[in-house]
């Protein structure tokens, strides 16, 4: 019971640091922006967030 217990702590340990290698080891290092905005293709073409469209077209419709 209790090797299982720690081989899973030590697989969920490894991915954890082998996931966050970028962020604790480079200087500056962090996660990358994966939004639909901090995409460069998708902003070229005028695709943004659904939340974001949803809210612009709101106020369009209800401009006073």
């Amino acid at each position: 019971m209790w090797q299982i217990i720690f081989y899973t702590v030590l697989l969920v340990g490894i991915a954890i640091l082998l996931l966050g290698i970028r962020v604790f080891f480079v200087k500056g290092g962090k996660f990358p922006n994966s939004h639909v905005e901090g995409n460069k293709a998708l902003k070229d073409k005028g695709i943004c967030c659904a939340a974001r469209q949803d809210n612009l077209a709101r106020n369009k419709q209800f401009k006073f």
